[in-house]
């Protein structure tokens, strides 16, 4: 059977490619998912690809991936920095996350250098644009298949 592995987005991704350009790239949110897609069909997994505005919707989203997914990339956007709830959830599917921002939110607002979600993450991928919603899909897919051989 196909490993699933949800991608899972928050607030205001939707806007990618018109939102701040310099920060956040030129690529939509569209253009993401097309790259992922490529990705998981290289690694012989699917991908669930999921975006909203509103927190609950992603802890919904975290809990069914806990019943039908082998892990989650997850770019919490702004909710990254002031959300327990989606840190409760992803602590309570005890899925592997890797964390994905597409800037690096070292080098900007001191408020966005701490992370909820990050203590619960197996890694995080910031500051590499779009391509860090690769990288963890390669990263999470090496993961799941060490696990396995385990």
């Amino acid at each position: 059977m196909t490993q699933v592995i949800y991608v899972l987005n928050g607030p205001n991704l939707n806007l990618l490619g018109q939102r701040e350009p310099g920060i956040y790239g030129a690529t939509s949110l569209e253009g993401i998912e097309a790259m992922c897609l490529s990705k998981a069909s290289e690694l012989g997994v699917s991908i669930e690809f999921l975006q909203s505005n509103h927190e609950g919707e992603l802890v919904d989203w975290v809990q069914e991936a806990g019943r039908r997914a082998a892990g989650i990339i997850f770019n919490p956007a702004a909710y990254s920095h002031t959300s327990v709830a989606l840190q409760d959830a992803v602590r309570a599917v005890a899925l592997p996350v890797v964390e994905v921002h597409l800037s690096n939110i070292h080098k900007r607002e001191s408020f966005r250098h701490h992370s909820f979600i990050s203590p619960v993450a197996i890694g995080v991928i910031c500051g590499l644009g779009a391509f860090g919603y690769v990288a963890a899909l390669e990263a999470l897919s090496n993961h799941l298949n060490e696990a396995a051989k385990a």
